[in-house]
């Protein structure tokens, strides 16, 4: 029962309660805010025994703390009661407020439940409010928070120290205390909380300041070039940052590339490859200029880096440089087109480009007016057009070295407006396709068969043969015989348009291929050609002659390319047998 003194205890309790509540707010960490809420039962408020149950994220709760036995601290510290368990206890017994005080008569339902408890057994009580060993008294603690009113926690007491059942002051003070803890726990879970939050924003700063150091150096000193451009809106391709290895290969300073994008490094053939590599991601093999003007060959990879939350941001290119393999392929590539003794096109590089200009349909097998043009087809696939427009001027043919101007996959601009012919041999512009036609020699053209135009021109095909070049070899030796033949390679070239082709079929047997001619053309360029020839080749002090014979054949569309350098050949033979043997010069 209450005593006389009643105000005394009274303030002597709440001294000690505030003083419990002031060391929860000194506690440094989660677990010893539990255990200083432990220990202010025992100390603050009278009670010999107590423990902090702790919900946890699977709801279960855990014995956090216990204080005033250390062996029911043995027993109970880490021991979990189920959620169930603690929700029945909860409900049952009586209710002081917030506090639940199950009497010893009904808590024997309770003995074989998962709950961690402490208690022994004693005698009976003496008197209504005194206290017994199987007594129990849990003050729950709620959150307060904006979710309100959800468990954090129970505290269960035990064994008073006046051996009575808290009055109305003891139960206020003990729910008082709860409250005060639940705000205790709840600011230490918070500060906890917040600092795995710091050191792990710490830790995940600390990464990205290495990160981003092994990438710039990593970026720094590649071996390789290396770039950032800009990806997407007005600045697309503009270079924010480039490394020393670029800045060398290029010739240019960090700040100088940051004036350009590669679009305006690139080769001006190379643009397309570029600007689909950009696009898409990718590798690409292009040129880009130097500053000296002269341009390198490089492989450029481009990876497109990402932002998780706005997208593309910008490209991250690699630049490496490929010159060497690629003057080692382009060699590769000549020596396989070309005659390893006189540098000319071989047999099969001449067969090619005369393939390429000639398609597998006969000119003539059908008929279209320019002004009504409707497309056939032909073997490789463009429209032929056969109209008479304009003489081709002497100057248009074959490149001794690069594939020819009017090859099928490629239109000359100044032939561009509406279709062109060349004499007997006609273009459409849509197609890109020159229809080849072979002059008629007498004057007619041999295309159409019959309204003798005597300025129809068409791909001239000379087949050159050697004469008294075998004894030349014989008598002086293969050495002469070699510098012969590269002098007669020279002499030929030097004779002939930029555009035509001179090509070595094999032995001391030559085919020059020029277009735009007429039959008076070739003579002309034949006998201009073997006039060049003659004159003595000096090898190693000695003066050697060759002769030279010419076969004039004609190339057209319907011929494959042995059938026009058989024609030439056969013309050459006739023309050699024609020939008195007193006008053959020999070495």
């Amino acid at each position: 029962m209450e005593t006389e003194s009643e105000p005394y205890v009274r303030l002597a309790t709440l001294r000690q309660v505030h003083q419990a509540v002031a060391e929860l707010n000194t506690a440094r960490s989660l677990a010893d805010t539990l255990q200083t809420v432990a220990d202010g039962i025992v100390t603050g408020l009278g009670y010999e025994l107590a423990a902090v149950n702790l919900v946890r994220p699977d709801g279960d709760l855990v014995v956090a703390a216990v204080a005033g036995s250390a062996s029911a601290e043995a027993l109970m510290s880490g021991r979990v009661g189920s959620r169930v368990s603690w929700e029945r206890r909860l409900t049952m017994g009586d209710q002081w407020g917030d506090l639940r005080f199950i009497p010893y008569t009904e808590g024997w339902v309770l003995d074989e439940d998962d709950v961690p408890q402490w208690h022994t057994a004693g005698p009976a009580p003496r008197f209504a409010d005194e206290w017994h060993p199987m007594d129990r008294l849990f003050a729950p603690m709620y959150t307060t928070g904006p979710s309100g009113g959800e468990l954090l926690g129970v505290i269960s007491v035990d064994k008073p120290h006046n051996g009575r059942r808290p009055g109305a002051w003891g139960r206020e003070a003990l729910q008082m205390y709860a409250s005060q803890s639940a705000i205790a726990i709840s600011n230490a879970r918070l500060r906890a909380n917040m600092q795995r939050a710091l050191v792990r924003l710490e830790r995940e700063q600390q990464a990205l300041r290495a990160s981003e150091e092994s990438f710039r150096q990593a970026f720094e000193y590649a071996p390789s070039g290396m770039a950032i451009a800009e990806l997407g809106g007005d600045q697309h391709g503009r270079l924010h940052r480039t490394n020393d290895a670029l800045c060398r290969l290029l010739g240019r300073s960090a700040s100088q590339m940051r004036r350009y994008s590669f679009s305006d490094l690139v080769h001006p053939e190379d643009i397309g490859t570029l600007l689909r590599t950009s696009a898409e991601g990718g590798r690409a093999e292009l040129r880009l200029a130097r500053r000296d003007g002269t341009y390198v060959w490089v492989s450029l990879r481009n990876s497109v880096v990402a932002d998780a939350a706005d997208g593309p941001r910008f490209l991250l290119t690699h630049v490496e440089d490929i010159e060497e393999r690629k003057r080692h392929e382009l060699q590769l590539a000549h020596r396989a087109s070309h005659d390893s003794l006189t540098g000319l096109p071989n047999s099969a590089e001449l067969r090619a480009r005369l393939s390429a200009r000639l398609c597998g349909r006969p000119p003539g097998s059908e008929t279209h007016a320019a002004a009504d043009v409707a497309p056939y087809g032909c073997l490789d696939g463009f429209a032929e057009v056969e109209s008479v427009a304009h003489t081709a001027p002497y100057g248009h043919g074959f490149g001794s070295d690069t594939v020819p101007d009017y090859a099928p996959d490629f239109a000359p601009d100044e032939y561009a407006d509406g279709g062109y012919a060349h004499g007997g041999y006609a273009h459409h512009h849509d197609h890109h396709h020159v229809h080849t036609f072979a002059p008629d020699e007498d004057g007619g053209d041999g295309g159409e068969g019959g309204d003798g135009d005597a300025d129809a021109r068409g791909l001239a095909v000379l087949f050159c043969d050697l004469d008294g070049f075998k004894a030349i070899n014989d008598r002086y030796g293969h050495h002469t015989g070699d510098a012969v033949l590269i002098e007669v390679a020279q002499r030929l070239s030097n004779g002939v348009r930029e555009g035509d082709t001179v090509a070595r079929l094999g032995g001391d047997e030559f085919v020059v291929l020029a277009d735009g001619l007429g039959p008076a053309d070739a003579e002309d360029l034949a006998v201009r050609l073997r006039n060049a020839i003659i004159p003595p080749i000096r090898v190693d002090g000695r003066a050697v002659r060759v002769g030279a014979s010419f076969g004039i054949g004609w190339a057209g569309c319907g011929m494959s390319a042995d059938e026009v350098l058989h024609s030439a050949d056969q013309r050459m033979y006739i023309e050699k047998r024609s020939r008195a043997k007193a006008g053959r010069r020999a070495g």
